[in-house]
């Protein structure tokens, strides 16, 4: 599973865990997260977000 970080706010997407509160199941791929979703702290596209690693 990977992790996105928000490049506006720093908000982390976790595939493992996904975005319960906004509909999106644990264990959603990001490619599979919906095109037109936002980032639940600062509204930004998905196309405002990268892959990083810890």
């Amino acid at each position: 599973m990977k992790k996105y970080m928000c490049l506006i706010c720093g908000w982390i997407y976790d595939e493992s865990i996904g975005a319960p509160d906004e509909g999106i199941a644990a264990g959603t791929k990001w490619e599979d997260v919906p095109p037109n979703w936002t980032c639940p702290e600062c509204g930004a596209r998905k196309e405002d977000f990268e892959m990083v690693e810890f």
